[in-house]
């Protein structure tokens, strides 16, 4: 694949997982959605159905990647060149802009109405992970822990450099990937909102700070490296973990 082809794909693969993520943030969040109040199932299952989607559409001209950590994870591991790391990661913080974009304009009307009531809603939850209890130890912990439990099994699916480079290459893998990313939010998300990708939290932020939102809320930047430290660091675990047993 060309570098022009990794680029492009996980640009759009990665705006769609925005897109769908992002998305089920605000139909649970904001007044006047017909989701709102639905929960965090909800929003677990949203977040997967968005890397289904995205990894889906990615995969004929990515592999379907879409997130910085597993890029990273998958270079260590020796499925990916490190050479062509960096157009991966280029087209995976610009797609989440992208897609975050796509969210606001989606819901304009509601975060409009979300600025008239008496009870506005911060809307920085909706874009961007933020944690439970404010212990960056912690949260930092949480993260590296939940990006293992996501790099792991992804290596063990695809098979890493034995078989493929990336996660959306075969129709089965993909689609257990998406489960697992349920899982995660599901049963580790609690603590920190489960970033488990950095271009997930950090593109849709800075879009967060640069969009006319109303009621934004404070943008919570000593808490943004966290999202991005955590899931590299869980995503190098992982595969030296990985190398080492396999």
């Amino acid at each position: 694949m060309s570098n022009g082809d990794i680029f492009v794909g996980e640009l759009i693969g990665t705006a769609i997982l925005i897109l769908f993520g992002a998305g089920v943030c605000a139909a649970v969040t904001l007044n006047k959605s017909k989701a709102q109040g639905a929960g965090w199932v909800v929003i677990a299952f949203g977040w997967g159905f968005g890397v289904l989607a995205g990894a889906y559409t990615a995969a004929p001209l990515s592999g379907g990647q879409i997130n910085p950590a597993v890029t990273i994870g998958f270079a260590v591991e020796g499925s990916t060149k490190w050479e062509d790391v960096p157009f991966y990661i280029l087209g995976q913080f610009a797609g989440a802009m992208i897609g975050a974009t796509l969210c606001w304009l989606l819901y304009l009307g509601q975060f409009n109405l979300n600025a008239e009531e008496d009870k506005a809603i911060e809307t920085l939850g909706i874009f961007s992970t933020r944690p439970e209890i404010n212990n960056p130890v912690q949260n930092l912990i949480t993260e590296v822990i939940a990006t293992i439990a996501l790099m792991l099994p992804i290596l063990a699916l695809v098979g890493g450099s034995k078989r493929v480079a990336g996660i959306g290459d075969a129709g089965l893998p993909v689609l257990l990937i998406s489960l697992l990313v349920v899982g995660i939010g599901l049963s580790l998300g609690g603590p920190t909102g489960y970033a488990i990708n950095p271009a997930r939290d950090l593109g849709p932020r800075l879009t967060h700070a640069l969009l006319p939102i109303p009621n934004k809320g404070t943008s919570e930047w000593s808490y943004s490296w966290i999202p991005v430290v955590g899931p590299i660091a869980g995503a190098i675990i992982g595969a030296a973990i990985y190398n080492a047993a396999f």
